[in-house]
């Protein structure tokens, strides 16, 4: 991989990862992670989320509470809750970390300019890339098995109202896939280059090795 190569993979993973940063963000605060309508309120809709519950009615006024107990909070949503603050800083730490380790950046500490301290920087930054895109999917994606397999509880009536999955779900999917790609990306673009084959002198065969008897 020669330097343009590097350079555009670098930018591209760092790119990606504050998108990915950004919509994260926008997942663990949003209020539609599990949606419920009724067809006793038509009217009426329901929003879950991590921080708050919402009754949204059909034209278009919202109201939001939040939970007035942390202790009080179903086990899915307080594993949730953790989960994406922890890759809210991950993925922040990464993107701080590869945005100095670029090629293209130039660092005020001259001991930053070093390749291999670059190197180093942009692997750490992708491995946490790499991390915070395991740790988004893994609460969107267990809560989201909850809500199918409750949805389909044969144990509930029909009647009773369920919740089904939210925009906020989707979008944590996305933010995670993205976090993923930028590490690719990131560790991609760390690798060593290709050693070049520079003609080294030979000693000729016999007599004694002076300056002059190298090819």
């Amino acid at each position: 991989m020669d330097w343009s190569d590097a350079c555009v993979l670098e930018l591209v993973g760092v790119l990606v990862s504050m998108g990915a940063w950004l919509l994260s963000l926008t997942t663990t605060f949003m209020s539609t992670w599990l949606t419920l309508s009724t067809e006793l309120l038509p009217t009426e809709s329901y929003q879950l989320g991590l921080w708050e519950t919402c009754v949204v009615q059909d034209h278009g006024a919202q109201e939001c509470r939040p939970y007035n107990s942390l202790l009080g909070l179903p086990p899915d949503v307080k594993l949730a809750r953790v989960l994406m603050c922890v890759a809210l800083a991950t993925g922040l730490l990464g993107s701080l970390l590869a945005v100095p380790g670029m090629r293209l950046v130039t660092a005020c500490d001259p001991r930053l300019e070093d390749v291999e301290v670059k190197r180093v920087m942009k692997r750490v930054g992708g491995a946490l890339c790499l991390a915070t895109g395991a740790l988004g999917l893994l609460p969107v994606s267990h809560i989201a098995h909850l809500t199918v397999v409750r949805f389909f509880d044969r144990s509930v009536p029909a009647l009773v109202p369920r919740w089904e999955l939210g925009n906020a779900l989707f979008c944590g999917w996305a933010a995670g896939a993205m976090h993923l790609t930028a590490g690719v990306l990131l560790l991609a673009s760390s690798r060593r280059p290709p050693p070049e084959h520079r003609g080294t002198p030979v000693p000729l065969a016999g007599g004694p090795r002076t300056g002059g008897q190298y090819v």
